[in-house]
Protein backbone atom coordinates (compact mmCIF):
# COMPACT_ATOMS: atom_id res chain seq x y z
CA UNK A 1 0.00 0.00 0.00
CA UNK A 2 1.37 3.41 -0.76
CA UNK A 3 1.09 6.24 1.34
CA UNK A 4 1.41 9.67 0.32
CA UNK A 5 3.27 12.31 2.84
CA UNK A 6 4.10 15.88 2.27
CA UNK A 7 7.68 16.08 0.61
CA UNK A 8 8.79 18.32 3.59
CA UNK A 9 7.96 15.60 6.11
CA UNK A 10 9.78 12.52 4.20
CA UNK A 11 13.24 13.78 5.58
CA UNK A 12 12.20 13.69 9.16
CA UNK A 13 10.68 9.71 8.61
CA UNK A 14 13.82 7.85 9.07
CA UNK A 15 16.28 5.79 6.86
CA UNK A 16 14.42 2.99 4.77
CA UNK A 17 13.77 0.18 6.47
CA UNK A 18 12.75 1.78 9.90
CA UNK A 19 9.21 1.91 11.59
CA UNK A 20 7.49 5.13 10.77
CA UNK A 21 4.39 6.56 12.81
CA UNK A 22 2.24 8.76 10.85
CA UNK A 23 -1.36 10.80 11.55
CA UNK A 24 -3.05 8.68 8.69
CA UNK A 25 -6.17 9.78 6.05
CA UNK A 26 -8.13 7.10 3.98
CA UNK A 27 -9.94 8.19 1.01
CA UNK A 28 -11.49 6.39 -1.21
CA UNK A 29 -10.78 7.52 -4.61
CA UNK A 30 -12.47 5.55 -7.66
CA UNK A 31 -13.22 2.85 -5.62
CA UNK A 32 -9.02 2.56 -4.67
CA UNK A 33 -8.39 3.30 -1.55
CA UNK A 34 -5.73 6.16 -1.23
CA UNK A 35 -3.71 6.86 2.13
CA UNK A 36 -2.58 10.35 2.93
CA UNK A 37 0.36 10.37 6.19
CA UNK A 38 1.27 13.28 7.89
CA UNK A 39 4.01 13.67 10.71
CA UNK A 40 1.80 15.01 13.15
CA UNK A 41 -2.13 15.84 14.04
CA UNK A 42 -1.77 19.64 13.38
CA UNK A 43 -0.60 18.88 9.83
CA UNK A 44 -3.49 16.15 9.27
CA UNK A 45 -6.04 18.63 10.10
CA UNK A 46 -5.35 21.60 7.86
CA UNK A 47 -5.10 18.75 5.49
CA UNK A 48 -8.85 17.96 6.16
CA UNK A 49 -9.49 22.01 6.42
CA UNK A 50 -7.74 22.43 2.85
CA UNK A 51 -9.18 19.64 0.83
CA UNK A 52 -12.85 21.07 2.20
CA UNK A 53 -12.13 24.31 0.56
CA UNK A 54 -13.87 24.45 -2.89
CA UNK A 55 -11.04 23.94 -5.77
CA UNK A 56 -8.93 22.14 -3.54
CA UNK A 57 -8.43 18.81 -3.56
CA UNK A 58 -5.58 16.30 -2.26
CA UNK A 59 -2.84 17.35 -4.51
CA UNK A 60 -3.52 20.58 -3.83
CA UNK A 61 -3.50 20.17 0.16
CA UNK A 62 -0.61 18.17 0.30
CA UNK A 63 1.59 20.71 -2.31
CA UNK A 64 0.87 23.13 0.23
CA UNK A 65 1.94 21.37 3.11
CA UNK A 66 4.85 20.51 1.21
CA UNK A 67 5.88 24.00 0.04
CA UNK A 68 4.97 25.50 4.10
CA UNK A 69 4.68 23.57 7.40
CA UNK A 70 1.93 23.39 9.53
CA UNK A 71 3.08 26.37 11.25
CA UNK A 72 4.09 28.38 8.79
CA UNK A 73 0.74 27.53 6.54
CA UNK A 74 -1.54 28.75 9.73
CA UNK A 75 0.35 32.25 9.92
CA UNK A 76 -0.16 32.47 6.30
CA UNK A 77 -3.95 32.19 6.61
CA UNK A 78 -4.16 33.99 9.59
CA UNK A 79 -2.10 37.11 8.55
CA UNK A 80 -3.69 36.78 5.03
CA UNK A 81 -0.22 36.28 3.47
CA UNK A 82 -1.65 34.79 -0.04
CA UNK A 83 1.93 35.35 -1.63
CA UNK A 84 2.82 32.21 0.60
CA UNK A 85 0.22 30.49 -0.15
CA UNK A 86 0.76 30.89 -3.99
CA UNK A 87 4.23 29.97 -3.44
CA UNK A 88 2.85 26.51 -3.49
CA UNK A 89 3.27 24.56 -6.97
CA UNK A 90 -0.50 24.54 -8.52
CA UNK A 91 -1.34 27.36 -5.85
CA UNK A 92 -2.78 30.63 -7.86
CA UNK A 93 -3.82 33.91 -6.10
CA UNK A 94 -7.24 33.33 -6.08
CA UNK A 95 -7.12 29.87 -4.64
CA UNK A 96 -4.69 31.30 -2.30
CA UNK A 97 -7.22 34.34 -1.22
CA UNK A 98 -10.08 31.36 -1.17
CA UNK A 99 -8.20 29.22 1.30
CA UNK A 100 -7.75 32.50 3.79
CA UNK A 101 -10.81 33.29 3.16
CA UNK A 102 -12.64 29.71 3.82
CA UNK A 103 -9.99 29.47 6.90
CA UNK A 104 -8.69 32.13 7.99
CA UNK A 105 -10.93 31.94 11.76
CA UNK A 106 -10.73 28.32 11.68
CA UNK A 107 -7.03 27.75 12.04
CA UNK A 108 -6.03 29.61 14.65
CA UNK A 109 -8.28 26.28 16.74
CA UNK A 110 -5.51 23.67 15.35
CA UNK A 111 -2.48 23.46 18.01
CA UNK A 112 1.01 22.99 16.54
CA UNK A 113 3.93 20.63 18.27
CA UNK A 114 1.82 21.61 21.32
CA UNK A 115 1.87 25.26 20.89
CA UNK A 116 -1.16 27.35 20.97
CA UNK A 117 -1.51 29.49 17.53
CA UNK A 118 -1.07 33.16 17.52
CA UNK A 119 -3.78 34.98 19.35
CA UNK A 120 -5.87 37.69 17.62
CA UNK A 121 -3.77 40.47 18.33
CA UNK A 122 -0.49 38.65 17.11
CA UNK A 123 -2.88 37.67 14.06
CA UNK A 124 -2.97 41.68 13.58
CA UNK A 125 0.94 42.21 14.14
CA UNK A 126 1.66 39.28 11.68
CA UNK A 127 -0.99 40.44 8.88
CA UNK A 128 0.64 44.36 9.06
CA UNK A 129 4.04 42.92 8.77
CA UNK A 130 3.28 40.32 5.90
CA UNK A 131 1.88 43.83 3.72
CA UNK A 132 4.84 45.00 4.34
CA UNK A 133 6.41 42.84 2.78
CA UNK A 134 7.79 40.25 5.48
CA UNK A 135 7.08 36.54 5.10
CA UNK A 136 4.76 34.46 7.56
CA UNK A 137 7.77 32.58 8.91
CA UNK A 138 9.81 36.40 9.33
CA UNK A 139 7.09 37.78 11.46
CA UNK A 140 6.20 35.10 13.60
CA UNK A 141 9.92 35.37 14.39
CA UNK A 142 10.00 38.65 15.18
CA UNK A 143 6.64 38.77 17.35
CA UNK A 144 8.07 36.12 19.14
CA UNK A 145 11.11 38.11 20.05
CA UNK A 146 9.05 40.94 21.47
CA UNK A 147 9.28 40.50 25.21
CA UNK A 148 6.11 40.62 27.43
CA UNK A 149 3.96 41.52 24.41
CA UNK A 150 0.47 40.87 26.46
CA UNK A 151 -0.82 43.95 27.23
CA UNK A 152 0.98 45.90 24.91
CA UNK A 153 -0.98 47.84 21.85
CA UNK A 154 -1.37 45.93 18.19
CA UNK A 155 0.82 49.30 16.91
CA UNK A 156 3.35 49.25 19.81
CA UNK A 157 3.76 45.46 18.99
CA UNK A 158 4.25 46.57 15.34
CA UNK A 159 6.97 48.85 16.27
CA UNK A 160 8.88 46.43 18.43
CA UNK A 161 8.34 43.93 15.66
CA UNK A 162 10.26 46.09 13.38
CA UNK A 163 13.11 46.60 15.68
CA UNK A 164 13.50 43.04 15.58
CA UNK A 165 14.10 43.38 11.93
CA UNK A 166 16.62 46.91 12.08
CA UNK A 167 18.96 44.21 15.14
CA UNK A 168 19.40 41.99 11.97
Amino acid sequence: MQVFVPSNAIAGLGAAGDTVSLHTLLRIREEQPVIYGFPDEASLQLFTMLTGVSGVGPRLGLALLSALDATSLQLAVASGDAAALSAAPGVGRRTANRIILELRGKVDAIESDGVAAVSDGDSEVLAALSALGYSAAEAKAAVDAIPESDGLAVEEKIRLALQQFARL
